[in-house]
């Protein structure tokens, strides 16, 4: 299995490399909004959404404006054609929207553009590269301590941010349990997603996308905001705005995260679609899911949904009645095979985490209605971390590559 992470770290910076940071940061959002401007306007009166399109317009022009490096100026391009996405999405939806505007003071690195390293991290900007050294608290067990000392897990991107004067990297970071091969298949298979509380995603790969860092967030900001209702004054009443934006920022930039590493998976398996459980009734679904769970499941559907569309990558949602209760070795459905997150079927003894036996019945239950679709549906099989499980329900193992 697979599990993924954010880690908020703070950064040590010298104030010689803080100048370098803010023109890098500058730099980038000159891209993003170039980017933005001519996405939004568009080609001939039609939007872009083509990040292939964009970079080659914009790249020659924006690397002779800028002094970022290359894979800097394809990031910042590559961020206002996401956001430009998501606003025609929302224009076609009925809702009203304007050309997006990057005012954060943030920009996105990878490992081409970034080092990471456990106490420091080697960052690309406009005047070479520079060391900041994490500012992290003493205690192992706090985040993001846990991931930065466990040598399991790795770097994958991160967005460096700058708020209220300092700096902070918003890391991805990926943990695998066992060397599994990253599997190819050319049969057509989905990616099945379960949504909740605990796992903000789970996918059928045994892949799990934690909520530690989006709980621990929710509850601080909770916390300011009814600490500030009760001193009752205008002013606190204007900060509570201020709370509300930061929440929604810092939000907006991990569902990002973990929205661009499910395409991933997607794509690393050879997935057509990625399939979510119908949002329409989440709160029945999951009764403890606060608010901001809800904003959050739908939020990340629609990123991905609009993400994974440049690849070739299509995401549909499915009824999720019984996925979590459901065997998806079996098919035996009890409300008794489901304690909290432990999933262990009455009828043929099947135990594993409730979530993951929740991705696979989500993806089961899109091969079922393709079966039964008028054209007779095209064969489709569920991406499992090893193998797939066909329309029967029968695990199919890997080829061997002996």
């Amino acid at each position: 299995m697979e599990y993924r992470r954010t880690a908020v770290i703070k950064l040590g910076v010298a104030q010689e490399c803080d100048s370098s940071l803010r023109e890098t940061v500058k730099q980038f959002k000159h891209c993003a909004n170039t980017a933005s401007e001519w996405c939004w306007h568009g080609d001939d009166g039609y939007h872009v959404t083509s990040k292939a399109k964009a970079e080659h317009a914009l790249y020659d022009k924006l690397r002779g404006e800028t002094d970022l490096t290359a894979n800097l100026v394809q990031k910042g391009i590559r961020r206002a054609v996401e956001a430009v996405k998501s606003g025609v999405s929302r224009l076609k939806g009925g809702e009203r929207t304007s050309q997006p505007y990057f005012s954060a003071d943030s920009a996105v690195y990878d490992k081409r553009s970034a080092t990471f390293h456990r106490d420091y991290v080697s960052l690309s900007t406009v005047n070479g590269r520079i060391e900041c050294d994490y500012i992290l608290p003493d205690d192992p067990e706090c985040h993001p301590r846990t991931y930065l000392d466990d040598e399991d897990y790795e770097f994958r991107m991160a967005h460096l941010q700058r708020r209220d004067n300092e700096w902070y990297l918003h890391a991805s970071m990926r943990k695998v349990e066992a060397d599994d091969p990253e599997l190819k298949t050319e049969h057509r298979t989905v990616l099945g997603v379960d949504l909740g509380v605990n796992n903000i995603a789970v996918s059928s790969t045994g892949t799990f996308w934690a909520a530690d860092e989006f709980n621990h967030w929710r509850r601080e900001y909770e916390k300011r905001r009814g600490s500030l209702q009760q001193t009752g004054t205008r002013a606190a009443h204007e900060a509570i705005e201020g709370v509300g934006n930061k929440e929604y920022g810092r939000f907006e930039i991990y569902l990002h995260g973990v929205a661009n590493e499910l395409i991933e998976e997607a794509v690393e398996y050879g997935c057509s679609h990625i399939v979510f459980e119908d949002l329409t009734h989440i709160r029945e679904n999951i009764p403890q899911a606060t608010w901001q769970h809800v904003w959050a499941f739908r939020r990340l559907f629609q990123y991905v949904e609009y993400k994974a569309a440049e690849h070739g990558v299509e995401a549909v949602q499915v009824p999720p009645k019984h996925t979590s209760q459901r065997c998806s070795t079996c098919g035996c459905t009890h409300e008794d095979n489901r304690e909290g997150e432990h999933f262990e079927c009455l009828k043929c003894g099947y135990q594993n985490h409730a979530d993951y036996n929740a991705a696979k019945n989500i993806g089961f239950r899109y091969l079922r209605r393709r079966q039964n679709a008028a054209d007779g549906g095209a064969p489709v099989d569920v991406r499992l971390n090893r193998g797939t499980l066909n329309v029967s329900g029968e695990y199919v193992p890997p080829a061997s590559t002996a």
